[in-house]
């Protein structure tokens, strides 16, 4: 991945269900950082498999967070 902006606002879209119609819950971080951090450390595995995070209109799925979250940019 190039340069992401860890600094940047990023929103958090999280499937409180798995199911097709289940429910999305919605959470605005001021850093893409803390929601980074929020989605490795305080969700579950299964919940984090079908949450989406949000930075400058690009989208990240579990894989790429963990990506993220692992890199040595991570501050």
């Amino acid at each position: 991945m190039s340069e992401f902006p860890y600094t940047a606002p990023g929103d958090l879209f999280v499937a409180t269900s798995m199911r097709r119609n289940g429910a999305v819950k919605y959470q605005r971080f001021d850093s893409a950082a803390d929601a980074l951090r929020y989605a490795i450390e305080e969700l579950g595995p299964t919940v984090l498999r079908g949450t989406v995070l949000e930075v400058d209109e690009d989208r990240y799925d579990a894989a790429a967070m963990r990506t993220l979250y692992d890199s040595t940019a991570y501050p």
